[in-house]
């Protein structure tokens, strides 16, 4: 196998209903020495495109329609003419970044992506917002779990869990019945492994997470636009 995974780190700040966020965004690249997949391109396309090389771009997938994580999507797409691919319940929050363009390939729970000798599967994992997926690599033994699922468990979006129900379940069903060693690779933070979270899970449905307050499990997104009002600021590096 030649395959290998890397990572580009960005920064800057999400607005969210007026309120300022710090965040550091991860960039995954999966493929060889000469092709590889850019998953979830953050803010800045040169700083991912360097770290590219000379490779071909083959595809640019998006986990989610967030504004911070298809901020460098066309600019990263466009240099190799490369595809981009987004779960269509993600479409109109796409269009809050772009407004002209649209992706190139909706994606589908179960979907392949193939680049260098490994292949990507799409996992719908609905929660942060309605189009989110990971995607499982089972050879390089890892998952991108973009804003789904991170090392200190379920992503939240500006603090708070939108659909939190929709999430543990996804999370339960889809994420935490892979092998306990697989990587989870998220779009935000450190990585960790399938095992070392699985087991704060009967925590998280018991209300660890929001002290009991069920009204965060009752505020899904609509058409996958609940987070509109969010818009991200590219001149904070």
């Amino acid at each position: 196998m030649t395959a290998r995974i890397e990572r580009v780190v960005t920064s800057g700040v999400v607005e969210i209903d007026d309120a300022e966020h710090k965040v550091e965004n991860n960039t995954w690249i999966v493929g060889d020495d000469e092709e590889v997949i850019v998953v979830d391109p953050a803010r800045d396309a040169d700083k991912i495109l360097e770290k590219v090389g000379e490779r071909e771009v083959l595809a640019v997938i998006c986990t989610h329609g967030l504004p911070d994580h298809v901020g460098a999507a066309i600019e990263v797409a466009a240099r190799d003419e490369a595809v981009i691919a987004l779960h269509p319940k993600d479409k109109r929050l796409w269009r809050q970044t772009w407004e002209e363009t649209w992706p190139d390939i909706e994606m589908e729970d179960e979907g392949l992506f193939a680049v260098a000798d490994v292949e990507l599967e799409v996992l719908t994992t609905p929660g942060i917002t309605q189009g989110g997926v990971s995607l499982y690599c089972e050879a390089l033994g890892a998952v991108f779990t973009g804003k789904s699922l991170q090392a200190d468990g379920p992503g939240r979006l500006g603090g708070e869990y939108p659909a939190l129900a929709d999430q543990l379940t996804a999370i339960g069903e889809r994420l935490f019945t892979l092998p306990h060693g697989t990587r989870v690779l998220p779009a935000h933070g450190e990585e960790s492994t399938i095992g070392d979270l699985e087991p704060q899970f009967d925590g998280w449905l018991s209300g660890s997470l929001t002290g009991g307050d069920e009204q965060h499990r009752e505020s899904p997104l609509v058409d996958g636009t609940g987070a509109s009002g969010i818009t991200l600021k590219l001149d904070d590096e």
